[in-house]
């Protein structure tokens, strides 16, 4: 089964019968592109499944949760505005509002009030989240190591990470 898909994969970006420009039979339409969007997406999602399956099973969280761990441990103090975090996490208001009640019933985090300004309510790493917060980040890099290191090398993943970049300040560039 995974190897029809891999074919199917491949049969995406190969020459196109339409003389093999890649382009062509509908109007508008270029073939080429969408076959290496398709790509993209499908390489994306492979890992990208591989990891909240390894994150479901080893610490029984979502993908949101792992994603708000992890970035709450790299940020100062540990902590972060609430959101701040629904916005890099690409979550709604409501969404987030959700993980944040889970993982501070979890334990793994807790609400604070700005001193300065009470409007402002930032999410911080318990002890038990920073220890849950580490693990997590060494599942995801073991995963990354294996699912992009590993076929992509160091200076791929390094093209991979700048292109992604690229596409990631195009969408936050001003008038978008």
């Amino acid at each position: 089964m995974e190897r029809e898909a891999r074919d199917r994969r491949r049969a995406v970006v190969s020459p196109a019968t339409d003389g093999g420009v890649g382009r062509g039979g509908d109007p508008g339409v270029d073939r080429e592109l969408l076959g290496w969007w398709m790509l993209v997406m499908e390489g994306f999602h492979a890992v990208q499944d591989v990891l909240v399956s390894e994150l479901a099973e080893r610490f029984n969280l979502s993908r949101g949760s792992a994603q708000v761990l992890v970035r709450l441990l790299t940020a100062p103090k540990h902590r972060m505005p609430m959101t701040r975090l629904a916005l890099e996490t690409r979550m709604s208001s409501g969404g987030f509002t959700k993980v944040a009640d889970r993982l501070c019933a979890a334990g793994l985090t807790r609400r604070l009030t700005c001193a300065e300004d009470r409007r402002l309510v930032y999410l911080e790493l318990t002890d038990q989240g920073r220890e849950t917060a580490r693990a997590i980040s060494q599942a995801v890099t073991e995963v990354l190591r294996a699912r992009v290191l590993a076929p992509l090398g160091r200076d791929g993943a390094g093209r991979l990470a700048e292109t992604m970049r690229a596409l990631h300040d195009a969408d936050d560039a001003p008038g978008k």
